[in-house]
């Protein structure tokens, strides 16, 4: 579904991707981890075209995107959850959730599956998103990403700051949604027994490099926790 071939992405004089290359499946949960600053976020900025990649090809359900604008790119199926969420805090719950509906036809409602996955944000429809707990907000982000019905879902550290009763929440959404069989999904984290119980497959990231890759349930045969501590 997703094809990454050689990215590489310079700020300035830093050379920050180098030669990235993987594929996301559907069905399947990949996750990619890394410790703070080797590049994870600005894979996924450059996977949606918020910044521009140097070199490499980005390919999605056969669409060369190497070179589209994000609109182009979340047209084309990919729903971007960031770090931090960035939901529009003076916007209602509802309000938040139709800006998912930007890239739809007009009239294009928001499916009834988003609320099946967080059957709390129903009761919250009219409170404001600043309003909202962090882990609120959170499911709100998850949320809104969904209702542009994506084909490839891009989540940016989900657990971070969160409680964990909601952590087990978009856990279980997570592994509900690979499930399904026809979405892919990535997944960025830091949080390695969340992300160890969702890989279907993972990828570790050092300086701008995947320096191992292999099945989710080889992780720990793999010694991808000691990577991560180095």
């Amino acid at each position: 579904m997703l094809t990454v071939e050689g990215l590489n992405q310079r700020y300035g004089g830093s050379h920050i991707l180098r030669g990235v290359s993987f594929e996301a499946p559907p069905g399947e949960v990949t996750v990619l981890l890394g410790r703070n600053g080797v590049g994870k976020t600005t894979l996924l900025k450059t996977l949606m075209g918020l910044v521009p990649a140097a070199s490499g090809r980005v390919t999605f359900l056969g669409q060369e995107l190497s070179r589209a604008p994000s609109h182009r790119r979340v047209q084309a199926g990919i729903g971007y959850v960031p770090q931090g969420r960035e939901i529009f805090p003076r916007l209602t719950v509802e309000e938040n959730l139709r800006m998912g509906l930007a890239s739809l036809p007009g009239g294009a409602r928001v499916p009834d599956r988003v609320f099946e996955l967080f059957p709390a944000l129903r009761t919250m429809l009219r409170r404001r998103g600043g309003d909202l707990s962090g882990g609120q907000q959170q499911q709100l982000a998850i949320a809104r990403a969904l209702a542009m019905r994506p084909r490839l879902l891009i989540l940016d550290e989900p657990t971070e700051g969160i409680q964990p009763s909601v952590i087990q929440e978009i856990e279980r959404v997570i592994r509900a949604l690979a499930a399904e069989g026809s979405m892919a999904i990535l997944l960025v984290e830091q949080y390695y027994e969340f992300a160890r119980s969702l890989a279907g497959r993972y990828l570790v990231m050092q300086r701008g490099e995947i320096v191992r890759r292999g099945e989710g349930s080889a992780m720990e045969r793999d010694g991808v926790r000691g990577l991560l501590a180095l």
